[in-house]
């Protein structure tokens, strides 16, 4: 069986988790403590995840390597290339450092595994903060990136073109989708318009990636 060495919390591992249970091959997932650099450094010369540890004992990091990887095992990829130019890009480049502002402090003080320690814990918030500034000023700063959260989505509910898929079939954005969506599922009071709600439940749902609501801060 294969082994994806993992964070919860990371969008890219969230990726590549999600094509285990799209094409319903077996996977052992291993939680990573966020500040563990010795093992991924054994596996990979480097630390990130997400890494998938294949049966033929080497290694394989990117997500969507290891997406393209596991979905070509039979012969038969659902996963097709996003268009050029997709029409989500500029959502991308408006949502990104909201999500971040939004989720990084909340991860973090959430019950995941990664943060399981309090070494865990500083070592993220210092890397983290070091990128987009003090957590606390964001936390406080929770009812604007909320409504800025709930503003963008309602422009992302009109981009989504069928429930099941963002281009009517499965593609790389709704990996790509998923994973934002997924993230903003740690955020306590955000407004999922209809459409964005039934997508991102089937994803989870398809793909058997969980969302986070249940923890949401």
């Amino acid at each position: 069986m294969h082994t994806l060495y993992i964070y919860d919390h990371c969008p890219y591992c969230v990726k590549a988790r999600m094509i285990f249970g799209l094409k319903n091959v077996p996977v052992q997932l291993k939680v990573l403590l966020n500040d563990d650099e010795a093992t991924p450094h054994s596996m990979i010369s480097k630390k990130m995840v997400p890494i998938l540890a294949k049966e033929d004992g080497t290694f394989l990091p990117e997500s969507m390597d290891i997406i393209r990887t596991i979905d070509a095992l039979d012969g038969k990829p659902i996963v097709t290339s996003s268009p050029g130019n997709s029409k989500l890009d500029p959502w991308y480049a408006k949502s990104r450092q909201m999500v971040y502002q939004l989720c990084m402090p909340r991860w973090v003080q959430a019950p995941l595994e990664e943060f399981a320690t309090q070494e865990a814990r500083a070592y993220f918030i210092a890397k983290k903060e070091a990128m987009i500034g003090s957590f606390q000023q964001h936390l406080a700063n929770s009812p604007e990136l909320i409504r800025l959260a709930d503003e963008l989505l309602k422009e992302l509910d009109v981009l989504i073109d069928s429930l099941e898929f963002v281009h009517g079939e499965l593609s790389e954005d709704d990996i790509h989708l998923f994973a934002v969506l997924r993230s903003l599922s740690i955020v306590k009071g955000i407004t999922y318009p209809q459409n964005v709600e039934k997508y991102r439940q089937h994803l989870s749902q398809i793909s058997g990636v969980p969302l986070l609501d249940g923890l949401a801060i």
